[in-house]
C-alpha cells in the first residue's frame, strides 16, 4: 500500500493514510515510519483485530520504502 504515514490519535500509534483506507501501522523500523512522508508499506492486515490505537486496519509491516 502507498500513502502518508500520519500521526494516531493516541501516542505511538502511526497511521498510513492511502485515500481510501487508513491503515493501523504494527511494527517496522520507526525511524523510517515518520509523520507526513509518503511510503510503500508491505505486510500482512488483520481487519477486526482489536488494538490499543483503536483506529485503522491493523497492517503487521513487513517492508518499508520511499513511494516514487
Amino acid at each position: 500500500m502507498t500513502g502518508t504515514v500520519e500521526a494516531g490519535v493516541e501516542p505511538g500509534c502511526l497511521l498510513l493514510e492511502t485515500g481510501t483506507t487508513r491503515y493501523l501501522l504494527i511494527g517496522g523500523d520507526r525511524s523510517q515510519l515518520q509523520p507526513q512522508r509518503r511510503m510503500t508499506i508491505t505486510g500482512s492486515t488483520h481487519p477486526g483485530a482489536p488494538t490499543t490505537c483503536m483506529e485503522g486496519v491493523p497492517l503487521t509491516v513487513e517492508e518499508i520504502s520511499p513511494a516514487a
